[in-house]
């Protein structure tokens, strides 16, 4: 297998790694080209999609043979759910977004979530971490099986380079500001890799020393 870098491009190849317990893949979708993830229980094959985009025969082709049981939507914009209602109807797995964003879904979510709580696939499981800005329910998805080195499925609200798109509104950006740095910076370590919902990885020890910078300058 390919070493993975997280760089992927829409109509290429997944780019696909192993970590303790699950196997990641994603690939990218769409004409906004966003990113799904697909995590993967490394003992039973139960299946966790992030965001069914767009394109969902890819989709579910890059899903391999591993049992589909939940799909989680980072947040309500169109663009990271164009194929949830395909992909669900073809596969029925569990529907899953914060509360907060819920009413924005095409279809009905069957397990709304807050902050906390935690979703599981298999032996595996992901942790929902509640991120106030882009939209009122935006959330990021930790995988922490190894607490030295987690991953962090962060949807639009950051990204290599800065925090989600909050539209120039002022109190959305400070209460994402505020809430990747209690939430995210002030828990977890530098080597945390960060999969974004669009473009490349990061990790929070390359982001970690511009949080002034971002502050600085309001976006």
């Amino acid at each position: 297998m390919a070493s993975y870098t997280g760089e992927v491009k829409v109509g290429g190849p997944a780019a696909v790694r192993d970590v303790p317990g699950i196997r990641i893949t994603k690939v990218a979708v769409g004409p906004m080209d966003n990113n799904a993830y697909f995590l993967r229980c490394a003992r039973t094959g139960d299946t966790l999609l992030i965001d069914a985009a767009a394109e969902p025969d890819r989709l579910l082709e890059a899903r391999d043979d591993g049992l589909l049981i939940s799909v989680v939507t980072t947040h309500q914009h169109p663009d990271h759910w164009q194929a949830l209602e395909a992909v669900v109807g073809v596969t029925g797995p569990n529907v899953i977004a914060h509360r907060d964003d819920a009413s924005g879904l095409p279809i009905p979510v069957t397990q709304p979530v807050v902050d906390g709580d935690v979703i599981t696939f298999g032996d595996a499981s992901v942790e929902v971490i509640h991120l106030r800005g882009h939209t009122p329910g935006s959330i990021a998805l930790l995988y922490a099986a190894d607490p030295e080195r987690p991953h962090l499925f962060t949807g639009d609200s950051l990204f290599p380079g800065g925090p989600g798109n909050t539209r120039g509104n002022a109190a959305d950006f400070i209460s994402l500001m505020d809430d990747l740095e209690s939430r995210v910076f002030a828990r977890l370590p530098d080597e945390t890799w960060v999969y974004p919902g669009h473009g490349n990885d990061t990790t929070l020890g390359a982001e970690r020393p511009h949080l002034g910078e971002w502050r600085t300058r309001g976006w």
